[in-house]
């Protein structure tokens, strides 16, 4: 896995390990999201659309401050 940037609108992900001749690169978050989609969405639609924002971070901080370490 190298620096390569994901081919769907609006990621800015770089690391990415899957690669298809048609519709190019995707990195493992889009990937996931794709899959979550279902097995009939169409995959040139998914990769034309917009990425949703990350929510992970906003939700490690709010649970991070909940749970605090021992």
């Amino acid at each position: 896995m190298g620096v390569i940037s994901c081919s769907r609108k609006g990621c800015d992900g770089i690391m990415c390990d899957r690669n298809s001749p048609t519709h190019g690169n995707i990195c493992s978050d889009c990937f996931d999201e794709l899959v979550a989609t279902g097995p009939t969405t169409d995959i040139e639609t998914f990769m034309n659309s917009e990425k949703k924002p990350d929510t992970k971070d906003e939700a490690f901080a709010r649970y991070d401050y909940v749970f605090s370490y021992n």
